[in-house]
C-alpha cells in the first residue's frame, strides 16, 4: 500500500453537532481508521449529543466516545480539505477555493417516522454518503 504525504481531512457541519454531523463524522472515523482525518462542529453548537444518535451508532459499532458539540472556528476551517454540510439548516462560509457540498439527508420525519427507527434511517443514508465521499477522498491514493 503507497502511504502519500497527506492525509485527506473533511469537516462535517449540521446546526447543533450533536447529531448527523457526529454520525457522519463518526461513520467516516470507523470506515477509514485514521486514513482520513475528521471533524465535526456546529453553526449553533447545542448542549450535548443527540442520545438516539449515539445509540444508532453503537448498534454498529461506531463510537462517539469522548465528542461533544463544538463550533465551526476559523482554525478548523483552514485544517480540512472538504466540507460537508448536512441538511439545509446550517449555513457555511467556506474559504475561498475550498470546496464545499451539502447533503440534504434523509428525514423520516417528514413521512411520520419517529424515534430509533428514524434514526436508523438518518443513520444508514449519512453511511452510505460517507462511504461515497470515503471513495472519492481515496481514489487519488
Amino acid at each position: 500500500m503507497n502511504q502519500t504525504p497527506t492525509t485527506p481531512s473533511v469537516l462535517f457541519v449540521c446546526s447543533k453537532n450533536g447529531g448527523k454531523s457526529q454520525m457522519a463524522a463518526a461513520l467516516m472515523r470507523q470506515l477509514t481508521r485514521g486514513a482520513v482525518t475528521v471533524y465535526s462542529a456546529g453553526t449553533k453548537p447545542g448542549k450535548a449529543l443527540n442520545p438516539q444518535s449515539v445509540e444508532s451508532l453503537r448498534e454498529i459499532g461506531a463510537d462517539v466516545e469522548g465528542e461533544y458539540p463544538k463550533p465551526v472556528t476559523k482554525e478548523v476551517l483552514e485544517a480540512v480539505d472538504i466540507v460537508i454540510v448536512l441538511g439545509t439548516e446550517a449555513k457555511v462560509t467556506a474559504l475561498p477555493g475550498q470546496p464545499i457540498e451539502v447533503w440534504e439527508t434523509d428525514e423520516p420525519s417528514l413521512r411520520g417516522i419517529e424515534g430509533m427507527e428514524r434514526m436508523r434511517l438518518v443513520r444508514d443514508d449519512i453511511k452510505h454518503r460517507v462511504e461515497q465521499l470515503h471513495s472519492e477522498l481515496t481514489a487519488h491514493n
